[in-house]
């Protein structure tokens, strides 16, 4: 790769790390608030050292009439997600004394907005490591989106081109330039993580309480403030408000854009977020009436643990109300499977992505349909979009490498010395993104401390790889993505 190109990326990546030096001020000032100074020295020499490199980074310059090309933006969308977590982990390293891999670990997990954790007693835990650990979901949430809209339809993977609306629709052109588009999801996601950050303090939470929450369910992290996640908060307009963010938080903002812009039934006519929402209703329901019939709760106070749990994990976000892993082996493996879900394209979840699921389903129907009607021509389309043969290649190649990716891993982790459902759910949950895994060491109530070191970095690569949608990180893996 010629040197300008290397030059280049380098420019971004320093611009990245002087961002991340710049919010690591935000944890400070909490830390003065809450007059927690002990902590502050660490953070000031993580950011100091973040900010250093950042602008060597920087200083030489961007080559002028240089530009990147396509195949140049997966290896910076690599390369700034792993850069950025390298320097993210030194806040953790300096003042929690948390070895290298742990916190590395957590810096992932927080940047990926994957929510596993290897840390515990948080509800003592200095509030500037709270502030950042959220922070780190809410940075990596928006980072994300910016993605999924401007680089993943480059891989033919986000599916970013099935919902756009149709060309006859003048709406289709939600912004002339795409700085305005994100300067319009920018806009959108502080707009509902402040009023998330309202409605969680009016429903009970503290201020501090209600920030942290509102940056982790609308990135669909999942970091809380207290061991017991959303579980220490009894008022249920607390568990509703949780529910309601990250909901938003799972569906596309180039949407929401286009909402903004006077297409006030973008969102509605979208068939990925009326799937979304349709299959989100009729689980609530199923799953809820079963757990009403099989304890004494009430039907509201069931449909709401229910509700809270359904959509924590299939948006990838990894709340917890309760320890919804000893409701009985069907709800075990009903939450495995909703893990896999995840929300809508260009949206903050993790996951296969529903629209994957909805494709297949009509690919299915039409070769059902032709092998009764072998002479039929039969037309197969998608939000008014015709599923030619590349979309499907590529929803193929997507979801064969995304199962290949999970069994890779959980068997790497019982070569390790896991046992097979930490191996398998650990795997699962860190490459869809949900955050907690089942069992007594990973599930709900647990978390990833006490798994060996190397177990730790396997899982970081798998949160890296499902986050970046996998083939993003796969490109870099063929000899000729190399050759100039």
């Amino acid at each position: 790769m010629a040197l300008p190109t290397l030059r280049i990326i380098g420019f971004i990546i320093g611009i990245f790390l002087i961002t991340l030096a710049i919010a690591m001020v935000v944890p400070m000032l909490t830390l003065v608030i809450f007059d927690h100074t002990s902590d502050i020295r660490a953070f000031l020499w993580a950011s100091l050292i973040t900010f250093i490199v950042g602008l060597a980074l920087v200083i030489p310059g961007r080559p002028e009439h240089i530009h990147l090309r396509p195949r140049d933006m997966y290896l910076l969308t690599v390369s700034s997600w792993v850069v950025v977590c390298i320097f993210a982990a030194l806040p953790f390293l300096l003042s929690q004394h948390m070895s290298y891999t742990d916190s590395f670990f957590e810096s992932m997990s927080g940047i990926t907005a994957t929510g596993s954790t290897v840390m515990s007693g948080l509800d003592s835990m200095s509030p500037g490591i709270l502030i950042w650990r959220s922070l780190l979901h809410w940075l990596g949430g928006i980072g994300f989106i910016g993605m999924a809209v401007a680089i993943l339809p480059l891989l033919r993977i986000g599916g970013m081109r099935l919902f756009q609306t149709e060309s006859s629709d003048r709406s289709e052109k939600v912004m002339p330039r795409s700085h305005m588009v994100a300067k319009y999801i920018l806009l959108t996601y502080v707009g509902i993580t402040t009023l998330g950050s309202l409605a969680f303090w009016a429903a009970g939470m503290s201020l501090f309480d209600a920030i942290n929450h509102a940056m982790s369910a609308i990135s669909t992290g999942g970091f809380s403030t207290s061991d017991q996640s959303l579980a220490k908060w009894q008022q249920p307009a607390v568990h509703w408000v949780a529910i309601v963010v990250m909901i938003l938080g799972s569906l596309p903002f180039a949407l929401y854009v286009a909402t903004l812009r006077g297409n006030r039934r973008a969102l509605f006519k979208d068939e990925q977020v009326r799937g979304l929402l349709g299959f989100l209703l009729v689980t609530w329901l199923i799953l809820g009436t079963w757990y009403w019939a099989t304890t004494s709760m009430h039907w509201l106070d069931a449909l709401r643990h229910v509700a809270l749990n359904v959509t924590s994990v299939m948006t990838t976000t990894g709340f917890a109300l309760g320890d919804y892993s000893l409701w009985g082996n069907f709800a075990l493996m009903l939450f495995f499977y909703l893990g896999f879900v995840g929300g809508c394209s260009g949206s903050t979840a993790g996951g296969i992505k529903i629209f994957r699921f909805q494709v297949a389903y009509i690919l299915l129907r039409a070769n059902l349909n032709q092998l009764i009607h072998p002479r039929a021509v039969i037309k197969q389309k998608y939000n008014g979009h015709r599923l030619d043969e590349e979309i499907v290649r590529s929803i193929l190649t997507f979801s064969f490498f995304f199962a290949i990716t999970i069994c890779v891993i959980a068997l790497l982790l019982s070569l390790l010395g896991v046992d097979w459902m930490t191996a398998l759910t650990g795997a699962a949950s860190t490459v869809s993104g949900v955050g907690p895994g089942l069992g007594e060491i990973i599930g709900p109530a647990g978390n990833f401390a006490g798994l060996p070191d190397a177990a730790k970095w396997i899982l970081s690569l798998g949160m890296l790889l499902g986050r970046l949608e996998i083939i993003t990180v796969l490109v870099l893996c063929v000899p000729a993505f190399w050759r100039h």
